[in-house]
């Protein structure tokens, strides 16, 4: 399995969630690229995040990030 230019856009945007506090979120600008602006609708729509311009993680969001931390430790 490989892992596709959205994967990867979507893993970027997942890692830049502030994780101190369950009451932090992100907003996606719509100036921002296209790429973005699509990850986001796209973790939005599996269920990872709660708005479709970023949002707050669901507890399937937050359990996707500290994945995902583990996994950018180690190949660091």
């Amino acid at each position: 399995m490989t892992i596709s230019a959205n994967m990867h856009t979507e893993m970027n945007l997942l890692l830049q969630y502030p994780t101190d506090s369950l009451m932090s979120g992100i907003k996606i600008n719509h100036e921002a690229a296209p790429d973005t602006i699509a990850a986001a609708k796209r973790l939005y729509e599996k269920g990872f995040t709660d708005a479709e311009d970023g949002g707050y993680l669901t507890d399937a969001g937050i359990e996707l990030v500290e994945h995902l931390q583990v996994i950018n430790s180690a190949l660091k």
